[in-house]
């Protein structure tokens, strides 16, 4: 078990950093210590701004002889709670936000060498530097950073033709528990040199070991897109549209966004979006396909309008255009803010089956709370929906924010009904590491501890994360 560390632990650790890179001032650390959502706060005798690997496996080797808890922090975006100390004011927080150099570029290999304190889109922009793309995009893509995005192995917008995080990693540079650096960054697409260490880091949020550096894969850069804003009767009609978008253009679908009406109509009373159509529909859908045959989305649009899967639509005709059609997407998450209480579920399911889970989460959430006011959007393509209530209007915020375990658990119960997940993108954290035993089998759960015991027997790395204690 670890503890509150002692001054000359805390002096150890201030020493490997300088004491210009360590906060113990409350008022200074307060932007660590919680996150945008105000709903993770904790409380830590020292935050610690290591510059390079060689100072992170000098920390880890100090904490693992002296059991220091250690919590990594990336960008401090993440929506679990995991990267946020706890209100105990014992866990050490090692915030990799100097750690941001671009090392190295090179698109002959399509890949991009980063420290994992790189933002997102500096990561991006290196890549359009050289003509190429980095596909990882998220709404937070202006502060997240690689290190959180592999630890939680993060989504976003175009999973649907580039997969997850981890399907864009080649190889992580790790420092272990005990301060050893394990230097993994290789840039093969194939080898087949037994187990893959690579990826039992990636989604672990930081409780096997601390990412420092990554290679990660580029893919050519599109030459055009085509954007539609897409009024669809219902989420079945969603799915149909899916279908026929991928069997006109395959791969080239790089987005589809699944919004109800009320998370767009959020949007513009907030955040100055505009309604991109003439008159509001129950849901809509954003689409992108990415170098496309001139015209295919028009004739996509056309079929679908035939068979009743579409009544309005818009496609953008210029580069602000299509910006300001994302932007109704990207802004709804801050859009949820004015409206008061919302209680966010991050699941997913097989893409056939959103419309139903859709329609028992609703009915699951009316019973146990008549007036809660449903906020779906998310990536239709890849089967991930955020699943998020708001509160009934006029009800009191608290109150509504008290039944949050209680609705998780009406919200869950129909996810595991249609053998889906709690967490598609965001990650365990403190939030749902309670919930393991009951989602993961005991062979599952067995083979985590085990692992977890092998890379930090001291249980100095993130402790509580992910498993619960």
């Amino acid at each position: 078990m670890t503890g509150l560390p002692s001054p000359a632990t805390l002096a150890r650790l201030t020493a490997v950093v300088g004491e210009a890179h360590a906060i113990s001032n409350p008022a200074l650390m307060d932007g660590y210590m919680r996150e945008w959502r105000q709903i993770w706060q904790g409380r830590s005798p020292l935050v610690l701004r290591p510059g390079s690997t060689e100072e992170v496996s000098r920390i880890l080797a100090i904490a693992n002889e002296t059991r220091t808890a250690i919590v990594p922090q990336s960008g401090n975006t993440g929506l679990c709670g995991g990267q946020i100390p706890t209100d105990a004011g014992t866990e050490v927080v090692l915030s990799l936000d100097r750690m941001t150099r671009i090392l190295d570029v090179d698109p002959a290999d399509n890949t991009i060498t980063v420290e994992a304190g790189a933002i997102l889109k500096s990561v991006q922009d290196a890549a359009a530097a050289v003509d190429r793309l980095f596909p990882l995009s998220l709404a937070s893509e202006g502060s997240c950073r690689i290190g959180g995005n592999l630890s939680t192995n993060a989504g976003g917008l175009n999973v649907i033709a580039y997969g997850n995080t981890r399907d864009l990693c080649l190889g992580l540079e790790v420092v272990l528990a005990d301060g050893e650096v394990w230097n993994g960054l290789k840039r093969l697409r194939k080898d087949n040199t037994g187990y893959d260490l690579r990826d039992l880091f990636i989604g672990a949020e930081g409780t096997l070991g601390i990412i420092t550096k990554a290679v990660m894969k580029l893919v050519p850069r599109p030459r055009s897109w085509e954007t539609g804003f897409i009024a669809v009767p219902s989420p079945q009609a969603a799915v149909s549209l899916l279908s026929l978008a991928q069997d006109m253009s395959g791969r080239r679908v790089t987005g589809f966004e699944l919004i109800a009406d009320i998370a767009l109509q959020f949007a513009i009373r907030h955040m100055a979006v505009r309604q991109p159509l003439a008159s509001p529909s129950p849901w809509y859908v954003l689409a992108e396909l990415s170098d496309p045959v001139p015209g295919t989305l028009a004739r996509l649009l056309e079929h679908a309008m035939e068979q009743g899967l579409v009544s309005d639509a818009v496609i953008a005709q210029s580069d602000s255009q299509r910006a300001e059609l994302w932007a109704a997407r990207e802004l709804i998450s801050e859009a949820q803010k004015p409206e008061g209480g919302s209680i966010k579920h991050d699941v997913s399911v097989p893409v056939s089956k959103v419309p139903a889970f859709l329609r028992e989460a609703d009915e699951a959430v009316s019973r146990l709370m008549p007036g809660a006011r449903f906020v779906s959007f998310g990536h239709l393509g890849d089967g991930n929906i955020h699943y998020n209530v708001s509160q009934p209007v006029g009800m009191d915020k608290a109150k509504f924010l008290a039944m949050w375990n209680e609705m998780n658990d009406a919200v869950f119960e129909v996810v595991a009904r249609f053998h889906g997940s709690i967490s598609a993108e965001h990650g365990i954290g403190r939030l749902k590491a309670y919930r393991m035993p009951a989602i993961k089998s005991p062979v599952e759960l067995r083979m985590m501890r085990d692992l977890k015991k092998m890379f930090d027997p001291n249980h100095i790395l993130n402790p509580g994360r992910v498993l619960p204690e």
